[in-house]
């Protein structure tokens, strides 16, 4: 199990909990009612096993911006974001495979790899670099193995987004070495600058783009994502999507497929309250002895680095002593060991809670 799972099935109910990416914003109210109307409206049986038509064509729409050619025959409905990153990893990597994945990085995506029975080959995310790519460095990575490079941005667990010219790079290393992208964008919408955001999609044939109603509509226990790729890729991509789960939920789609329509003044108020809550927890993470941070600038996690004696596990298991949950770092990877993970997804009087916690610690470890 993850090391994020294994820190919040260990947490007492009753303690400051920053430890899950989970908004803490209900759905969108019309969103709620959506839902409550398919099941009485009889919206209760399998659906399609790609997905409702409808919310095909909506989330089609929704990336003619970065390709005006998108069609549903793009899309695949899947159960989660998670679930379409199991299946591109099945429909992708072979045994024997190698495929380039973020350190730090999410935590499932080396494991699917593996389930594949590809190797996860780790490329750095270094804190003096903003958490981003380098380039020559994955140059220096690639093999006649490598299959594929999955890319997040925003990013978890660092906050880190790409530029477009960063993307631009990342599509002429991924040309010249003829892989796939596997780009991560569950979080696309939750950004904090004034560019605008850019998405893999449409910028080259072999990209599968992964994203979910998780965060953007704050629905992550109903568990409804999707993947965009290339057409011949969905076809694929969805007999493996068909014999794990059949179809997704009815009732879910069609709910979703009214947040299209009536959520955007939720998500923009639900990222503005983010942004307070980060400058916050930035400005406060700084004063605390013995612990640095870069700004994230999307995605909703802090990611400090501290100079304490203890481990970045040792140091989570006595924050959670002493009512604080946070993920240790090294969950990421390697390259995330004497870090922790704090998502600011939580209200302004938990921060607070946290920050006190923390500062006390800080002053415990001097």
């Amino acid at each position: 199990m993850s090391g994020i799972r294994k820190m919040f099935d260990a947490a007492p109910s009753d303690v400051v909990n920053l430890g899950l990416g989970e908004p803490d914003f209900d759905p969108p109210d019309s969103i709620k009612e959506a839902l409550l109307a398919a099941v009485r409206n009889g919206y209760n049986k399998y659906g399609p096993s790609a997905g409702i038509i409808p919310l095909r064509d909506a989330i089609a729409q929704r990336y003619e911006q970065y390709s005006d050619d998108t069609l549903r025959d793009n899309v695949l409905v899947t159960i989660g974001g998670s679930e379409a990153l199991m299946v591109t990893a099945l429909s992708i990597y072979n045994p024997g495979d190698e495929v380039l994945v973020p350190n730090p990085g999410f935590v499932l995506y080396a494991p699917h790899a593996r389930l594949a029975g590809a190797k996860p080959v780790f490329y750095s995310l270094r804190e003096e670099r903003d958490f981003l790519p380098n380039l020559t460095e994955l140059e220096s990575l690639v093999t006649a193995r490598t299959k594929a490079i999955v890319v997040n941005s925003p990013n978890n667990p660092t906050g880190a987004i790409f530029s477009a010219r960063l993307v631009d790079q990342i599509c002429d290393f991924a040309n010249d070495h003829d892989l796939t992208i596997v780009s991560d964008e569950v979080y696309d919408e939750i950004i904090y600058t004034d560019e605008p955001y850019s998405s893999f999609w449409g910028k080259r044939e072999n990209v599968v783009v992964v994203n979910s109603f998780s965060k953007v509509f704050a629905m992550t226990g109903w568990r409804l994502g999707y993947l965009l790729g290339p057409r011949n890729f969905v076809v694929e991509a969805n007999k493996i999507h068909y014999y794990m789960v059949a179809c997704p939920s009815t009732p879910a789609q069609v709910a979703a497929l009214r947040g299209f329509q009536s959520a955007a003044p939720h998500t923009k108020a639900m990222v503005q309250e983010f942004q307070k809550r980060r400058d916050y927890l930035i400005k406060a993470l700084r004063t605390v002895p013995g612990m640095t941070c870069v700004m994230p600038k999307g995605a909703f996690y802090a990611f400090p680095a501290f100079s304490w004696d203890l481990s970045d596990v040792e140091a989570a298991q006595e924050l959670l002593k002493r009512g604080l949950l946070c993920t240790p770092g090294s969950s990421f990877g390697t390259l995330g060991q004497r870090h922790l993970r704090l998502s600011y997804a939580a209200s302004r009087k938990n921060l607070e809670k946290a920050v006190a916690i923390l500062k006390a610690f800080g002053e415990e470890q001097r």
